[in-house]
């Protein structure tokens, strides 16, 4: 007994100092264990995922001689690209930059302005449509170029710096949820017939400002006060000289149309209707006198790829001397060829006896290229698939002067 005692004695004066001295805290990552192993089990179970990733058609481009540059084209002068983020606002990003190229052209002047203020007044404008129509009104985030003449006319426009549409820290525009919200109580007004105007504006306007910011009703340019009406008369640009081109057949050629998609929300009969053959030769004329246009159409096509920054028509879908008038209307009635894009082209080139067409865009797309920003066009993809353009009326005077 007294020798146990001395053992425990000597066991708590020499051994347990040193335990104590090799026990330490230390911070270490969270391990993965069963927990999340179940976890995992269950989260697949509720949402079974495809064994393989979903793959699309493409056409293979290996071993095809394709533009790889911005630099083999001539072009016109355009500000840089810039993104529309996760928008359905490329109609206003590619119409505002063929009209700075367009004061760059006529007035010499290098100035970047604000696609969202015009964004902004154009969803006011949908609201308002949407009440007086009740609730018969497309509302959703496309529009077609020319409601960008539009809204300047009616509320002016301002160069980008005084309004870009972002929070503070916010680098690329998000509509989603701001889309959402406008959209849920348009719909909660038309359930409830509540078609009082000046309280529904009143409301998409405190949605709009939360999410985008306030538009300004005054600016300062060179020291000089204004309106963004009075600064857009200041850029002297007549939007009465410009014309939207289109080439259906379903409509008789050499006569007005209503552009029938959803997009052309309130209707507009302005576009003017011309054979294919002659669409494509005012393309050709425009760019080629240093007129860019901006252009809508569809971009999703197998022959189509961000990649490889290209737009062409695969012979297997339908060979080039088959590209016509009627192959052109029938994807379009079928609806294989949509309304998907606003783009603006702003350069040519020549290559192997075909023209291939520079593209600058909005898209997300066209950033995963290392031309960022662009799209490379041949002239095959732009008379199959895309339906209608803008551009002035110095390209076309002779031939709207025959419409009735």
């Amino acid at each position: 007994m007294k020798n146990l005692k001395s053992a425990l004695i000597l066991f708590f004066i020499f051994y347990l100092p040193m335990a104590a001295q090799n026990s330490r805290i230390i911070f270490s990552e969270h391990q993965k264990g069963f927990y999340e192993e179940m976890s995992k089990e269950i989260e697949d179970f509720k949402n079974p995922k495809e064994a393989e990733p979903a793959k699309t058609m493409k056409v293979d481009m290996s071993g095809l001689d394709l533009p790889t540059n911005i630099n083999q084209f001539t072009k016109i002068w355009f500000n840089d690209p810039v993104s529309q983020g996760i928008t359905g606002c490329c109609w206003c990003f590619s119409t505002t930059s063929f009209f700075e190229s367009e004061i760059y052209r006529i007035h010499n002047r290098k100035i970047k302005l604000s696609e969202m203020y015009t964004v902004y007044w154009e969803y006011v404008e949908k609201a308002s449509r949407f009440i007086k129509e009740r609730g018969n009104s497309n509302f959703a985030e496309g529009s077609e170029g020319n409601a960008v003449r539009r809204i300047w006319k009616k509320y002016g426009v301002v160069p980008a710096e005084f309004y870009t549409g972002l929070k503070s820290g916010q680098k690329y525009h998000d509509h989603g949820k701001m889309f959402s919200e406008m959209s849920d109580y348009l719909q909660s007004v038309k359930k409830n017939n509540l078609w009082n105007e000046e309280e529904v504006i009143a409301t998409i306007k405190a949605i709009l400002n939360f999410h985008m910011g306030i538009p300004p009703a005054e600016i300062s340019v060179n020291n000089k006060k204004m309106t963004p009406i009075e600064y857009f008369r200041d850029l002297k640009l007549n939007l009465d000289d410009y014309y939207d081109i289109i080439s259906l057949m379903e409509k008789p050629y050499y006569e007005k149309m209503i552009y029938n998609v959803p997009d052309n929300w309130w209707l507009d009969g302005e576009y003017y209707n011309v054979p294919l053959d002659e669409y494509m030769s005012i393309v050709k004329k425009a760019i080629k006198s240093n007129y860019s246009m901006s252009i809508g159409g569809d971009v999703s096509e197998p022959g189509y790829d961000s990649f490889k920054e290209v737009a062409i028509v695969p012979d297997f879908d339908i060979p080039s001397e088959y590209i016509n008038e009627n192959s052109r209307q029938f994807r379009f009635s079928n609806g294989t060829t949509g309304d998907d894009h606003g783009i603006h082209l702003v350069g040519y080139m020549n290559k192997n006896g075909k023209d291939w067409f520079l593209i600058k865009d909005s898209g997300a797309g066209s950033r995963n290229g290392s031309n960022e920003g662009y799209y490379f066009y041949h002239e095959d993809y732009l008379k199959l698939k895309i339906i209608d353009f803008m551009v002035h009326k110095d390209m076309v005077s002779d031939i709207v002067s025959n419409f009735k």
